[in-house]
């Protein structure tokens, strides 16, 4: 049984009343797993054949399972970005926003990027979706599972709300905030966070939620909708706060709310409110104009002409490395980790194509090299392979249709040029 702050638990027991027994005996359980198919790459019929686990259906995501396997991000599937591993209850929040195709979708506090990249799959690659992450290690992160799972309309950024704000208000047509919480939903899946629990901290959330939301409300269009969200119980930062979020603005209804309970539910906690925004003034918006000099456009022009059978236009350099914007992509105008697909960089007068392509390449749009499981793994170790010896050039180690990244083939030897980042070493 997990031992939980003493105030914590005297606070629950006055808000659950005769539930609060039921709720604390919930802390005896393992913590649900769960995972999210990647539909940018396969559909959820599809991936249940060839899925590595046992899969039970996330009432609230239709393509949310759980899963029993202990480390499920540890097989050639999760490497090649056919599923995201996300708590079951986390799935909830993203689904009430209902993105579009052809939206510009902002999730503000975006980091490790489960609800972002589950709105992403929403959008099926049409308009733009800004993912914005205020700690730059964490944007990072962000923008590796942006990179992993293939998708090609998203723009990470790095940036405070309020800097975002004063760039980009009124942009949006659909925003989340998936605010910074005390985190007490989590307590049983990460238990670290139970010592740093403090009346104090749910108090010095809850200001900062408030600050958080109010740069969302401005960073919305007018009949534009937005989610808040946050895994904790505290009325606080759950019920009191959309109360008094409503009260500061006259132009922001409350559509819908609801919490998720672990005793109710098999998740953790979660709570999830849906608002819309009246109005009719939007945004005058500014688009980025990619530019590139004709060199590198030549070089990457014969690359494509000899490897890839899939166009990409809007391309954009920046530093030396080409990138395909999406269509209508804002000028953002704070620090950006990745804007569209990066295509790949310039050096030494030839193009050398970027993991990031890679991952958005489907068979048939470049040379695919089936490996078995075993290869694959050997492939993701950072390991060259065989290949025909009449082979030359650029080509896709891949595993049942999905990428895992590039290699290049000489003299029946394809050397392997996945990022030492990404190399597992277990």
């Amino acid at each position: 049984m997990i031992s939980l702050p003493k105030a914590f638990e005297e606070r629950i027991r006055r808000d659950l009343g005769d539930e609060a027994a039921q709720f604390l005996a919930s802390y005896s359980l393992s913590p649900a797993k769960g995972i999210r198919v990647n539909t940018l790459k396969i559909d959820v019929e599809s991936f249940k054949k060839i899925s590595p686990f046992a899969l039970e259906p996330v009432p609230w995501a239709a393509d949310g399972f759980y899963v029993d396997e202990e480390k499920p991000g540890k097989t050639v599937l999760h490497a090649a970005g056919a599923y995201y591993v996300q708590e079951p209850s986390a799935m909830c929040a993203a689904p009430l926003l209902d993105a579009r195709a052809g939206e510009l979708v902002l999730d503000l506090c975006s980091a490790p990027g489960g609800k972002g990249t589950q709105l992403a799959q929403a959008m099926r690659g049409e308009g733009v979706i800004v993912l914005n992450e205020i700690n730059f290690q964490r944007a990072k992160a962000l923008s590796s599972n942006v990179e992993r799972l293939g998708i090609t309309n998203a723009v990470v950024t790095c940036a405070s709300p309020d800097a975002l704000a004063q760039k980009l208000g009124g942009a949006f047509d659909k925003v989340l905030v998936d605010a910074p919480c005390s985190g007490e939903g989590m307590f049983k899946k990460e238990q670290a966070a139970i010592p740093e629990w403090s009346v104090e901290n749910v108090k010095m959330c809850a200001a900062r939620q408030s600050e958080i939301l109010d740069c969302a409300a401005q960073l919305l269009a007018p009949q534009g909708s937005m989610v808040y969200s946050t895994c904790t119980f505290s009325r606080e930062e759950d019920e009191e706060q959309v109360q008094s979020f409503v009260e500061r603005h006259a132009d922001m209804r409350l559509v819908k709310s609801f919490k998720l309970y672990p005793h109710k539910v098999r998740g953790e906690g979660h709570y999830a409110a849906l608002f819309k925004k009246s109005g009719s003034d939007g945004a005058s918006i500014a688009f980025m104009s990619p530019h590139a000099d004709k060199k590198s456009l030549s070089l990457f022009g014969e690359f494509c002409s000899k490897y890839l059978n899939v166009s990409y236009k809007n391309i954009n350099a920046v530093g030396g490395r080409l990138y395909s914007l999406p269509d209508n992509c804002p000028a953002v105008g704070v620090q950006t980790l990745r804007a569209g697909v990066e295509l790949g960089e310039v050096v030494k007068g030839r193009f050398e194509p970027s993991h990031s392509l890679a991952m958005c390449l489907k068979a048939g749009q470049a040379a695919f090299i089936a490996l078995d499981e075993q290869g694959a793994l050997s492939y993701l170790r950072g390991n060259t392979f065989a290949c025909d010896e009449n082979a030359s050039g650029w080509a896709v180690a891949s595993y049942l249709g999905f990428p895992l990244g590039w290699c290049k083939l000489t003299h029946g030897i394809a050397k392997n040029h996945l990022p030492k980042a990404l190399r597992i070493t277990n």
